[in-house]
């Protein structure tokens, strides 16, 4: 398919003014004929091709300026912040055609940015009500003389504002990922210590949680985390931090999705060049879909499977994945879902050094 402005088309606008200009004198050269012919007076025959001129050309006119008017509605709809128009042409085999489809993937792309707006509120309200109503809880009943200030009710207001903590640590990263501030610090880690580093922190931190309703990060302590690192001595080189974020991310939703008393596996190989590194995530729950894999990695995407661990379990703020994502991009990595005969099975490569963007 030729691509716009890249020559002449059949139906391109530059091909119907070519016609209209060798109608337009074909015309002429015709009536002229006819009046040599049959002796008719200049005059008339001038006025005859004006005027069948004119009529091609208005009737050329309107097919090229209807869209157009089409278009600027559409475009004035959109500016006034209604996503829902598209404009009728997109179809066509011209110009037009692919200005028209331009401005409907503008519109998908305004109206997708404008429903994300939206779910940002109304996830950030609802993740931010149930801890700031906790904390509040707490802090009357101290206030009142309900309950004392001991450690036990002072730790219960410390979990609820930990939970506060991730959640605008979460936010942070997504204002930095929209903004894209972050910058790698990569340097070479053996992967063994490192990964052990990261399964400690998150059975310490669900151990710490189990007893709030927390959200971002899971308050599971049945399900049993296996690290799997071949060779031992494998080293990667990567930014420490922004993989942990991945492997925190990946862990957290491998948990949450696990059934009770289930497995999740961190799995390490060396990758295929210098350092590189392959990371797999493997859970033991009800695995995802093929149609909804393209879409996990989605901001807000919580997916549709039921969490088997019972009704009333926490989903997140659909924003731990999006966040892992991200933090491969950075690395000029790979991640997504890789086939599995059970459970989930989530796949991370990162380049190392001989592939990774500047």
């Amino acid at each position: 398919m030729t691509r716009p402005g890249s020559g002449m088309r059949p139906f391109s606008i530059k091909a119907k003014l070519g016609t209209l200009v060798v109608v337009s004198v074909f015309i002429t050269t015709g009536l002229l004929i006819v009046a040599l012919r049959t002796r008719t007076e200049f005059q008339f025959i001038t006025v005859f091709s004006v005027i069948a001129t004119l009529l091609i050309t208005q009737f050329v006119a309107h097919g090229l300026t209807a869209p157009l008017d089409e278009m600027r509605a559409v475009a004035r709809s959109i500016s006034h912040g209604d996503y829902t128009r598209r404009v009728s042409g997109a179809g066509r085999r011209d110009e037009l055609g692919d200005l028209a489809q331009t401005i409907n993937r503008m519109a998908d792309d305004l109206e997708a940015e404008d429903r994300h707006r939206k779910e940002l509120v109304a996830n950030v309200s609802h993740e931010l009500r149930t801890p700031i109503a906790a904390l509040r809880a707490v802090l009357e009943n101290v206030v009142d003389g309900v309950s004392a200030a001991d450690p036990e009710t002072m730790r219960t207001a410390l979990k609820q504002t930990e939970r506060l903590g991730r959640l605008v640590e979460t936010l942070l990263d997504l204002s930095r990922l929209d903004n894209g501030v972050v910058t790698l610090k990569a340097r070479r880690f053996e992967v063994w210590p490192y990964l052990s580093g990261v399964l400690k922190e998150a059975n310490l931190a669900a151990s710490q949680r189990r007893l709030s309703s927390g959200s971002g990060n899971h308050s599971r302590t049945d399900v049993h985390l296996h690290l799997d690192v071949s060779p031992p001595e494998l080293t990667a080189h990567a930014d420490a931090e922004r993989l942990h974020q991945v492997v925190a991310n990946l862990i957290d939703n491998a948990v949450k999705h696990s059934p009770p008393h289930g497995r999740v596996t961190v799995l390490a190989r060396r990758g295929p060049h210098p350092e590189s590194l392959v990371l797999e995530v493997i859970d033991e729950g009800p695995g995802i879909p093929e149609a909804e894999r393209h879409r996990v990695f989605e901001r807000f995407n919580r997916g549709q499977a039921p969490s088997p661990h019972g009704p009333g379990s926490d989903g997140g703020t659909g924003l731990g994945l999006a966040i892992a994502r991200w933090a491969v991009d950075l690395h000029g990595g790979r991640i997504g879902v890789a086939e599995s005969a059970r459970g989930c099975r989530i796949q991370v490569t990162l380049p190392g050094l001989s592939e990774r963007r500047d």
